[in-house]
């Protein structure tokens, strides 16, 4: 998994890369500007190194599946073993 660079045309996102995403594939796509906005320098290097990690462990099979960390975000605190607010990463 790895960032893609795409551009509207003719009000749709074309991606300007091959891809080997399967027929139909959905994505979420979120605007740079929108973000880098809100960020300083510091802020959206930190940012990128950590996008970069994740796509190296989801590439890497290390995946969490969603429906378990919603279960733990919502378990109670004492299940964590951890007061709430210090419970561990996941």
């Amino acid at each position: 998994m790895h960032a893609m660079k795409a551009q509207v045309r003719n009000g749709h996102l074309v991606i300007d890369e091959p891809t080997d995403l399967p027929e139909g594939t959905e994505w979420k796509l979120v605007l740079v500007d929108s973000v880098a906005d809100e960020m300083g320098p510091e802020e959206r290097a930190e940012f990128l190194r950590e996008l970069e990690i994740s796509a190296a462990e989801a590439d890497a099979g290390q995946l969490i599946d969603a429906a378990e960390v919603l279960a733990r975000l919502r378990a109670p605190a004492m299940i964590w073993g951890a007061p709430r607010g210090r419970e561990p990463k996941l």
